[in-house]
């Protein structure tokens, strides 16, 4: 063995490695949280580890079916009981005990464990993991405390805060996507953060798929503006924000049209109240990256979201992104250089950006270049590397810092 490195019998130990992933949403579901799962599990897989995928059986999902692994989305998978979670029907929380977690475990043991939820599955293998100490780590991936103010059940924001802190002080790590989060979680009082960001398919996202056929289906002029919204029409998606941005628009530019891509259960009082807006249902793989191509602004209006892959996607179709100084667009955009963001508490700065970018061509021009240039250097590869070091073989790693380097080389 003369010659072999610990780095490199760490690198050769990674590749064989088994990831157990834990989540209560999880593709084909369409949110932020499946979609980030959808490329780490897709990336592990290419780096030769066996991912197993644990979830709850979904919405119209027939027991005893599966998804099909020939995507390469995992090895194989462990489906549990999975309910309707009040109030976002759409989503699903999973029943499982912590025994019949710990005996799974017992007969294929991973290597480490990833929980993306804090439902009741993901607190399930926390306490599993723990009993059997196989390392744990969480994700910080989506602000529940704070959608309950939105759903009539604010008064137990700071009860979900507390089980936030409790619950991710469980595992050994919490993964947070930005500094931004990474300071919040830090003040909930979880202990242990580090940050791990998300990236974007520019092969599948990209300007060239722009269609000028789908344009006149909008009803628009080659020089008319498609103003685009991608995401849940949710009351925690501030999409009423949204919607006074665009008449704002309108108002002076009367030929513009605001598409809106996705589903929830603010579609129909919307579709009520506006006619005239584009409501393109779920869109997926090429037909979604047709519409972000296919428009000339971005609008994210949302004020809870823990990152937002929308505004990498937008910007890697050459969408310039109105947002606030928040999630992705606080790490991502430079205002005036590659999209406008607003600050937090300021709406009127929100729609005064976005009418900058549409009374101005040249400046949306100049955007739109520079978005999808930037957009091109936040790879999905580097994030899953990011990932295995974070997750995998930390005991390894430590050990590997007070290593001289003659001691490298394995006799």
């Amino acid at each position: 063995m003369t010659g072999i490195t610990v780095i490199e019998t760490i690198q050769a130990n990674r590749r064989r490695q088994h990831i157990t992933i834990v989540s209560e949403t999880f593709p084909p579901e369409i949110n932020g949280v499946a979609n980030t799962l959808r490329h780490l599990c897709q990336g592990l897989m290419q780096r030769g580890h066996r991912v197993t995928v644990i979830r709850p059986r979904q919405r119209h999902e027939r027991k005893g079916s599966v998804l099909a692994a020939g995507d390469g989305l995992f090895s194989d998978e462990h489906v549990v009981t999975g309910l309707p979670l009040p109030g976002y029907a759409d989503l699903r929380f999973g029943l499982a005990s912590s025994r019949s977690l710990r005996r799974l475990w017992q007969q294929s043991p991973p290597d480490a464990i990833y929980i993306a939820t804090q439902g009741p599955l993901g607190l399930a293998a926390a306490r599993a993991a723990r009993r059997l100490a196989i390392p744990v780590t969480s994700g910080f991936h989506t602000n529940f405390h704070q959608y309950s103010r939105y759903y009539g059940v604010g008064g137990l924001e700071n009860l979900l805060r507390s089980y936030g802190r409790w619950f991710h002080n469980q595992t050994d790590r919490t993964l947070v996507p930005t500094r931004k989060v990474q300071n919040l979680t830090q003040t909930m009082g979880i202990t242990d953060t580090a940050l791990w960001s998300r990236g974007v398919d520019c092969h599948r996202f990209s300007p060239h798929k722009r269609d000028p056929a789908l344009r006149s289906q909008w009803g628009l002029a080659a020089s008319d503006r498609a103003i685009l919204y991608v995401g849940r029409l949710a009351p925690e998606k501030n999409l009423r924000m949204a919607v006074a941005c665009f008449e704002r628009i309108r108002a002076l530019h009367p030929q513009s049209r605001f598409i809106l891509a996705g589903d929830g259960p603010l579609r129909r009082e919307l579709a009520e109240r506006h006619p005239d807006y584009v409501f393109c249902g779920v869109l997926r793989g090429e037909e979604l990256a047709r519409h972000y191509a296919s428009g000339d602004l971005f609008l994210f209006p949302s004020k809870t979201d823990t990152f937002g892959n929308v505004v990498l996607e937008a910007m890697a179709s050459g969408l310039p992104v109105v947002a606030f100084n928040d999630g992705a667009a606080a790490e991502h955009i430079r205002t005036e250089e590659n999209g406008m963001k607003a600050p937090l508490d300021d709406d009127e700065a929100f729609v005064d950006a976005a009418l900058r970018l549409a009374d101005q061509p040249t400046l949306l021009a100049r955007l739109s270049a520079q978005a999808r240039l930037d957009a091109l250097e936040l790879t999905w590869p580097s994030q899953i590397e990011q990932f295995e070091q974070l997750v995998l073989n930390t005991d390894i790693k430590v050990r590997y810092h007070g290593l001289n380097k003659q001691s490298l080389t394995i006799l």
